[in-house]
């Protein structure tokens, strides 16, 4: 059996116990490790993202999304008026929720696009109407591309950080 030559090789060196150093990729995370990575990582825009750590990020930020607007349905009625308490508090929460994770949402982003040795730069694509959104989608599905591992930047994370 060799080992890894280089830090980077760790990411897709044999599965070992625990969870990879912040700095890789956590592939097979699950939602709570996932959502973990995605807040300590919060404006980290080098390094690699797995699918794990995007998709499970992703599903979080819908679902509380969906929450947000059952409650903004349920205080307003079924009339959805703009003028009533739900509107006012979804339009408040919408906005912090999107102010507060703007940042991390794009990190994770160019993240998951390393990942597939891409550049982040693609994150671009999303300001083209109509096909951008999905050109990044289909980007963001791609697999892992060990040469995406010229994006990781091992010392950039101290070492007495979460997942170090």
């Amino acid at each position: 059996m060799s080992f890894p030559q280089h830090p980077q090789d760790q990411a897709y060196a044999a599965p070992t116990q625990g969870e990879p150093p912040l700095w890789a990729p956590f592939y097979g995370a699950s939602p709570v490790q996932a959502i973990g990575r995605f807040f300590a990582k919060y404006a980290v825009f080098h390094g690699r993202a797995s699918r794990a750590e995007y998709w499970w990020m992703t599903l979080a930020y819908a679902i509380v999304w969906i929450i947000v607007e059952v409650l903004a349905f349920a205080l307003d009625g079924a009339s959805r008026n703009s003028t009533g308490p739900g509107f006012a508090i979804l339009s408040y929460v919408f906005l912090a929720l999107f102010l507060g994770t703007i940042v991390p949402n794009l990190a994770v982003t160019v993240r998951r696009l390393h990942d597939a040795n891409l550049s982040g730069w693609l994150m671009l694509l999303l300001l083209i109407p109509f096909v951008g959104g999905t050109a990044v989608l289909v980007l963001t599905l791609l697999s892992p591309n060990p040469a995406g591992q010229r994006f990781d930047r091992p010392t950039a994370l101290r070492q007495g950080e979460p997942g170090a």
